[in-house]
């Protein structure tokens, strides 16, 4: 696949539209771009040379394609500024970056060998698990998608095949790169041979009556010359090449110099978000320069992979991740287009399909009452009670550990220590009675808002530790002698909170 170079240091500003109600399954004949994006995410102080004639023309078998992915595509390069393009992988990483309000994204191999098959990008993926995945891809948005063709997967007529393919997937357009063929091998084809992919590309577009939008892209700056960077890059405009890419270049001289390669052929920079060659730009920067599209192919696979670490570590660690690091579900099936699907549901519904679906959706709804109410309790008020010492401990078996005191360290990240108290360790037998939902996890929360004094903190530190019973761990330390250390962690503020049986 092909190999992404460069990165943006500086946030880049976005003109936002106003974001419309979703479609759950986006039909194949949409409005125009122009009529979905007023406002396209442009980075813009002037506007951008035009677009190759043949851009926005009829494809040669006389057929309109004014609804086509492609002519989507084609209208949006026509507007002023450098046009941002974020790189999915799935069809989810695809509707947030159309609910995000970017009129167009693009796919990498990289990315969809990763989250596809978990393997790195050197030929393992096939061809047929890329269509598959980018038509799940296009078909979950209807904001047109640039597909990563790699090197055609093989010869000129291999080519062929992958264009056709991505055509039927609902791709706008195609990247392909002169790579070799094997395994992702380091190295680029001949001149002659990457000129025949792409006249290849240009021949099966022709032949399917498409105007998916082509663009090569070339790796030779790396391993050849610069000068045979830009020779190829002028050979794949006069082979039927709509749009430009040079990998690795290593300077703004280098980029602009490659933009006045056939200026008025639009360019696409990729910034790859860690350990490119190109300069760290902004996308203002990149549009002075020349260049008309962006890509960032790492943003997405890159933080979905450090969430999912972060996650399972606080789990394995018996907590569960901070509330703000994750989506409530309600979020969720808004992003998911649950309220739209059910919205839909109601018009085929019938007297039977409502009797049976009654009790999965009462059941359903009731887990979402009690989610509610779970989440109002934002800040809980709890009566401190200090209970009687009693002696017979045939009562409560519990009553054993009353010789025994609970001690709770907290060390901020600094080093310095912040809390040091004993309290009696019977003291959470009689609190958790009135604790609300009587639940034996809930003595946690006790136990924090009594030592620290501040509800909401204590809060936070129960939901990180939420599921563990620390009346179980006294009660299965109350035999042992001298003192154990029953919790040890450390809070999303960084302190270390550690609470020891003495």
């Amino acid at each position: 696949m092909a190999t992404l170079s460069s990165y943006t240091s500086s946030p880049p500003r976005i003109l936002h539209r106003q974001q419309s109600k979703p479609i759950l399954f986006p039909p194949d004949s949409t409005p125009s771009i122009r009529q979905l994006y007023t406002k396209p995410i442009s980075v813009s102080r002037r506007s951008r040379g035009a677009i190759n004639a043949t851009a926005a023309a009829s494809d040669t078998s006389g057929n309109s394609n004014a609804s086509s992915p492609a002519k989507k595509l084609r209208e949006i390069m026509q507007s002023p500024g450098v046009l941002q393009g974020p790189c999915c992988f799935d069809a989810l990483s695809a509707k947030l970056v159309e609910r995000a309000g970017f009129p167009y994204c693009l796919t990498t191999g990289f990315s969809i060998s990763a989250a596809r098959i978990g393997l790195p990008d050197k030929g393992l993926i096939s061809y047929g698990e890329m269509v598959d995945q980018g038509q799940q891809i296009t078909q979950a948005v209807s904001i047109p998608v640039i597909g990563d063709g790699g090197n055609g997967f093989g010869n000129a007529m291999n080519v062929k095949r992958t264009v056709k393919g991505y055509i039927r997937a609902g791709f706008a357009g195609i990247i392909i790169n002169d790579q070799v063929s094997s395994g992702g091998e380091r190295g680029v084809v001949s001149r002659e041979e990457a000129v025949m992919r792409v006249k290849a590309a240009v021949d099966a577009r022709r032949e399917c009556g498409s105007d998916i939008v082509i663009v090569a892209q070339t790796g030779s700056r790396e391993v050849m010359s610069l000068e045979e960077s830009f020779s190829r890059a002028r050979a794949f405009t006069d082979a039927g090449a709509d749009v430009l890419s040079v990998d690795s270049l290593v300077s703004r001289e280098e980029m602009k110099s490659f933009c006045n390669v056939y200026p008025l052929v639009p360019k696409l920079a990729n910034m790859l978000e860690t350990g490119g060659k190109i300069p760290m730009l902004n996308p203002l920067e990149i549009e002075e320069i020349g260049y008309k599209l962006v890509a960032y192919p790492l943003s997405l696979i890159g933080v979905s992979i450090r969430a999912m670490q972060d996650a399972l570590l606080a789990i394995k660690g018996g907590r569960i991740p901070p509330p703000g690091s994750m989506p409530s579900l309600e979020e969720i099936e808004e992003i998911l287009g649950y309220d739209t699907y059910r919205e839909e549901e109601k018009r085929y519904a019938t007297s039977s399909s409502s009797d049976r679906g009654s009790s999965s959706r009462s059941v359903y709804g009731n887990q979402r009452i009690v989610q509610d109410d779970s989440e109002q309790r934002v800040d809980p008020v709890v009566e401190v009670m200090i209970p009687e010492v009693v002696s017979n401990e045939s009562r409560n078996p519990f009553s054993r550990i009353w010789s025994r005191s609970l001690r709770i360290k907290i060390i901020g990240r600094d080093g310095i220590e912040k809390l040091d108290v004993r309290i009696p360790a019977g003291f959470l037998e009689g609190v958790t009675n009135i604790v609300p939902g009587n639940s034996k996890s809930s003595s946690l929360f006790c136990l924090f808002s009594f030592c620290l004094g501040d509800n909401d903190r204590a809060w936070g530190l129960f939901v990180a530790l939420g599921g563990v019973n620390l009346k179980q761990l006294m009660d299965d330390a109350a035999d042992e002698v001298g003192g154990k250390l029953l919790l040890d962690f450390k809070d999303t503020a960084g302190d270390r909170i550690q609470v020891f049986l003495e």
